[in-house]
């Protein structure tokens, strides 16, 4: 038995399907492929994208993504050869592809707690070059990407609600309890593109982040722009940019939990120094925190900061799943950092021309991670401009615009 009725389920895919277009250069047309990427217990909503696709006239491929029983016989009862192993076709999929959308139905959030982390990030590594074609065509907007959670009993466990007061939170959060839900998010991109348009307009060199337990300085660097409700994530309310990697400095505190392959980390505390993460730790999950951060070159740089604005927002509980809670409003929004790789969309020329020498010299990141640590306390946010002048833009969980 689905957990929303039929019209939630039309809703959430015309929304889905709004939300793949935004992150296009051009809308999709008709014949145009696109893949759904479901979790199993996922299936009802993936049925209904199905559905919506074909009355757009578009080419539907459902493509099932491993249960959590293969996902541990991969990573514990497999050869070298079958660890890395790609599936045929997969490239070829990825460069006809003109757009993917990704349900995230997690079945279990603990069943790789036991795996060791190099073996997933070996396995990782082999399929490098087919997301290397993804990443690039995304990047240059021929492929649409969008990205959604599905309510599972495994979720509603971990954040501590019943499976139905869950789904209403995400029902609510996707703005699905409303009678036009597509209609609510291109007001609700409108009002955030007048946001990003404001700390645009204003020359920002750096922010200053002041929290209880945050004293943080994030220089903003050379041709970003701010970024927001552009179609990745459905919800996806934050306003956000990839800093320059190389100045970050000061302490971060993560208050609010986060899972990574199975493992529980909580109570994160980093202290940076010239962009470096010089010193971590965590309430729990402390040797796997420190592990992840030596898992490649840039894991111990910052690729992204973001700020929530609680006016926007419709998650104001934690959700369990890092989707729902980087957009958390509550009473204080939210702010949060990824350690790894930069969010390139921030940057104000066209992706393609960011190539690694451009990248290094403008301090974006380089990381096969991306990890974001949320913070929820109050906090005030300060932009330095180019001036010398001192801006207060964020104050009582609300931008001051």
């Amino acid at each position: 038995m689905s957990l929303y009725d039929q019209v939630d389920m039309e809703n959430y895919a015309e929304v889905l399907l709004w939300a793949l277009n935004q992150t296009r250069t051009r809308p999709l047309k008709n014949r145009d492929v696109v893949l759904i990427r479901y979790d199993i217990p996922g299936l009802a909503l993936a049925e209904a994208v199905y559905s919506c696709l074909m009355d757009a006239h578009l080419m539907p491929v459902p493509v099932a993504q491993p249960t959590p029983y293969m996902e541990v016989e991969r990573y514990l009862n497999s050869s070298y050869g079958q660890l890395l192993f790609q599936p045929p076709g997969v490239a070829e999929m990825y460069g006809k592809a003109a757009g993917i959308i990704n349900i995230l139905a997690p079945e279990d959030l603990t069943h790789l707690q036991t795996i060791d982390p190099r073996i997933i990030a070996e396995a990782r590594k082999a399929g490098a070059q087919n997301r290397s074609i993804l990443e690039r065509r995304k990047n240059s907007r021929e492929l649409g990407v969008t990205t959604c959670v599905y309510p599972t009993q495994a979720l509603a466990d971990a954040s501590g609600m019943t499976l139905e007061e869950y789904a209403y939170a995400l029902k609510r959060a996707c703005w699905l309890n409303m009678p036009t839900p597509v209609k609510e998010w291109r007001r609700l991109q409108r009002e955030v593109q007048e946001v990003c348009d404001w700390l645009d307009s204003m020359d920002i060199k750096s922010l200053k982040v002041e929290s209880e337990d945050i004293n943080l300085k994030v220089p903003v660097g050379d041709n970003r722009r701010f970024v927001g409700v552009g179609g990745a994530n459905i919800p996806g309310y934050e306003i956000y940019f990839a800093p320059d990697a190389r100045g970050i400095s000061g302490t971060y505190y993560a208050d609010q939990p986060t899972l990574r392959y199975g493992h529980l980390v909580m109570g994160v505390s980093i202290d940076f120094s010239e962009g470096i993460a010089a010193r971590v730790e965590a309430g729990r999950g402390q040797v796997f925190l420190q592990n992840q951060m030596y898992s490649d070159s840039g894991a111990r740089r910052v690729g992204e900061f973001s700020l929530t604005d609680k006016r926007f927002s419709r998650v104001d509980q934690f959700m369990a799943h890092t989707l729902l809670d980087e957009n958390h409003g509550g009473e204080n929004g939210n702010c949060h950092i990824a350690l790894g790789g930069s969010v390139l969309e921030s940057f104000t020329g066209p992706v393609e021309m960011l190539m690694p020498e451009l990248e290094y010299e403008l301090g974006f990141n380089s990381s096969d991670m991306h990890w974001d640590l949320v913070n929820t306390q109050p906090k005030r946010v300060t932009a330095w401009l180019k001036t010398g002048q001192p801006v207060l833009i964020y104050e009582n969980g609300e931008f001051t615009l």
